[in-house]
């Protein structure tokens, strides 16, 4: 396709260059060179390939942007103003300021066309191959019998990178994913431009990146804007026959080197890491303009007739996308009245009618692993939840997150004798890459049209901490499935155990860190994360543990779990003393309270299987679980003290393990580091003696 570009395109080009340079300096700080030198590319798509609807930042049939270099924000927002989307030129002028739509970095949720929240280098580009795998996904749950690339589920995920991106691992565990599953429909931008904070990238990254992406399966072109001879052009012609090539490549993802000078074409900054990430300051802000023909004493002097040009082809560039997806969607939904049912209920964030139901139960008395209940979730919910998706690790086994009957989420050519699968399957398989799986999943998430869920043990879940705290910053409902939750692991040794772990996530604002202690509380765990829509992460155990029998006692049964913490096990009147404890450690401090009552001490045994869940219950409920006048309390879990220390209080007791594991059988680790009934007993008589 020809490209029709004319002289208000180089002058809105050379707006969002201003504009990106006024940015950082009104405010002191940002990351400018890239934005500047970015600007044509940048502009090229959102004005001749990105469909959207400004008006309707969410419309479905969108293609998906992703600014992976999230600190070069600016690249992002200036389209966003020249497209008419969301931003005013005073919300530039308003950069990195409290509570302005224009924050660092991109922010979902925040700033309405902002598909992802981005900054973390590396992390954008794995989130990208989630959207991609969710579009597939989407038109296989929704449209199946359309040929790919003809639904109205169909689009681009568009994502720019930058050096930083490629050299963060991430990328490459997702890229490698990618290439696997052949997605033709994700088209990667990389900003080569040889330059980062610590100055020219040689110092530190020498590698072939198309050699190692076209290895992963990709698609790779190079366009040069710098020439061998030194000359440079900022040609968007040959740019622009990149990305249709791209496009036209359905098998594989595409990746466009693009080889430009950062800061192009600031006099005495440009190629240099002083660019970067500060401002220009008044000499080189005034050679910019200069070099660009602009007024060098103006600042946000915006080329009104160009700015306009631009929205108004955007604008229609949407209403032709709009009118022609409309139609068709239209279409498709006369065609497939179930599927449209069941897109508006998704589309809602609602469950269907009577869909707890197919929930398993357990009986009392039988002994069951809390990883093995949760895939008797996963297998119950399969037919009754289809936006319910994920997998794990390289771990599906140990995990227990397979689907059964339901086939792999892979190209037919690359099934194997353990799994069959297809485009449009339903078990993930992420590969040995946790960090990106996390990543993923907040792709998956973010598009909207799947509830996501991935597993590893628990121990490995440090790989993907950063992708879990993004998934809590923008809230999103991602579900962690974390198995082999303690030293119960035991012949694995100390790099399989977690000790801290537990800790760690609990300070994640905004994320729920739920361990069931039993079956019932592990189905029941899973019913209050389905009902919500925040980021959640199940802790369950490797070893089978007993199912306790409730009786009648409303305040005991399992569906207290949704409120965080409750009372399991009381006594007549008030009790002498409290025991609380998670997960497996739960049983002791039963088989405790027993062995305390042969003693003329009363004790009231409370399951703690989610601290935050619990904070977030009202004052009289917390009274009624853990009344204050009860000061003696014990705390019981496998793993350090730190959460514990606000809910036993000054007088109270932690059962707990302030060291690393070893190899041995996990039974014989709880006894040796003092995790029995005998301890907890100890723990209880201490802490009711420094009451007195």
């Amino acid at each position: 396709m020809t490209l029709q570009w004319d002289e208000l395109d180089d002058r809105a080009v050379k707006t969002a260059k201003i504009l990106a340079a006024d940015a950082v300096e009104k405010v002191g700080s940002g990351h400018p060179g890239t934005a500047i030198s970015l600007a044509p590319a940048a502009y090229l798509l959102y004005q001749r390939h990105l469909n959207i609807d400004p008006q309707d930042p969410r419309w479905l049939g969108r293609d998906r942007f992703i600014l992976s270099a999230g600190h070069a924000s600016l690249t992002q927002y200036c389209q966003m103003y020249l497209a008419g989307q969301t931003l005013e030129l005073s919300d530039l002028e308003a950069l990195r300021t409290q509570h302005a739509l224009t924050p660092a970095h991109p922010e979902y949720g925040h700033t309405a066309g902002v598909e992802i929240t981005t900054g973390p280098l590396g992390t954008g580009i794995a989130s990208a191959v989630g959207f991609a795998m969710a579009a597939r996904r989407a038109h296989g749950v929704f449209d199946p019998e359309t040929p790919m690339g003809q639904s109205v589920f169909d689009h681009y995920v568009y994502v720019v990178a930058g050096d930083g991106c490629l050299q963060e691992g991430v990328s490459a565990e997702a890229s490698s994913l990618a290439g696997t599953q052949k997605l033709g429909n994700l088209i990667l931008l990389w900003d080569d431009n040889h330059i980062s904070i610590e100055d020219d990238t040689d110092i530190a990254f020498t590698e072939d990146v198309l050699g190692r992406y076209e290895a992963y399966g990709w698609h790779v072109q190079r366009v040069d804007w710098l020439s061998a001879d030194g000359s440079y052009t900022e040609d968007v012609e040959a740019l622009n026959d990149a990305i249709e090539a791209a496009k036209a490549v359905t098998d594989k993802p595409s990746i466009i080197a693009l080889r430009t000078i950062i800061g192009w074409p600031t006099p005495g900054k440009q190629n240099t890491g002083g660019i970067h990430g500060a401002k220009l300051g008044s000499d080189a802000l005034r050679g910019l303009k200069e070099a660009l023909g602009a007024n060098p004493d103006a600042m946000f002097d915006a080329d009104e007739e160009a700015v306009a040009h631009a929205r108004a082809n955007v604008a229609a560039r949407a209403k032709a996308a709009r009118a022609d997806w409309d139609a068709r969607f239209e279409t498709w939904k006369s065609a497939n009245p179930e599927g449209a049912r069941l897109l508006d209920r998704v589309l809602a964030g609602e469950l269907p009618q009577g869909w707890e139901e197919a929930l398993p139960t357990f009986e009392a008395g039988t002994s069951v692993a809390t990883r093995s209940a949760s895939g008797k979730v996963l297998a119950a919910l399969a037919d009754v939840l289809p936006e319910l998706w994920g997998g794990s690790a390289d771990l599906a086994g140990s995990n227990n997150t397979l689907m059964p009957s339901q086939p792999s989420f892979i190209p037919e050519e690359h099934s194997t004798k353990a799994f069959q699968g297809g485009p449009f399957g339903r078990n993930l398989h992420f590969g040995v890459r946790e960090f990106a799986m996390g990543a993923v999943m907040n792709g998956i998430a973010a598009d909207g049209l799947a509830r996501p869920y991935g597993g590893t043990f628990f121990v490995f879940s440090d790989f993907m901490r950063g992708a879990v705290r993004l998934a809590a910053l923008m809230d999103l409902p991602v579900t962690y499935v974390w198995t082999h939750d303690s030293i119960g692991v035991g012949e694995d040794g100390p790099t399989h155990q977690p000790v801290e772990h537990l800790a760690a996530y609990r300070a994640i604002p905004n994320l729920a860190v739920i361990r069931p202690s039993d079956a019932n509380e592990t189905v029941a765990a899973w019913k209050a994360v389905l009902k919500q829509s925040h980021p959640a992460a199940l802790v369950l155990s490797r070893q089978n543990l007993p199912v306790p029998a409730r009786g009648d006692d409303a305040l005991a049964c399992a569906c207290n779990v949704k409120k965080g913490a409750y009372v399991l096990a009381d006594t007549e009147g008030t009790p002498d003393v409290i025991l609380m404890a998670s997960g497996s450690e739960v049983q002791l401090a039963l088989e405790a309270r027993d062995l305390l009552g042969t003693q003329g001490v009363a004790a009231r045994v409370v399951s703690v299987p989610c601290m935050e869940w619990f904070d977030q219950q009202s004052a009289d409920y917390k009274e009624e679980v853990l009344p204050v006048a009860v000061r003696a309390r014990v705390s019981v879990e496998a793993g350090i003290a730190m959460p514990w220390r606000h809910l036993v209080g000054d007088a109270g007791r932690c059962v707990s393990l302030e060291h690393y594991g070893e190899s041995a059988a996990g039974e014989k680790l709880f006894v040796d580091y003092g995790f029995t009934a005998e301890r907890v007993v100890e723990a209880a008589k201490e802490s009711i003696a420094a009451t007195k």
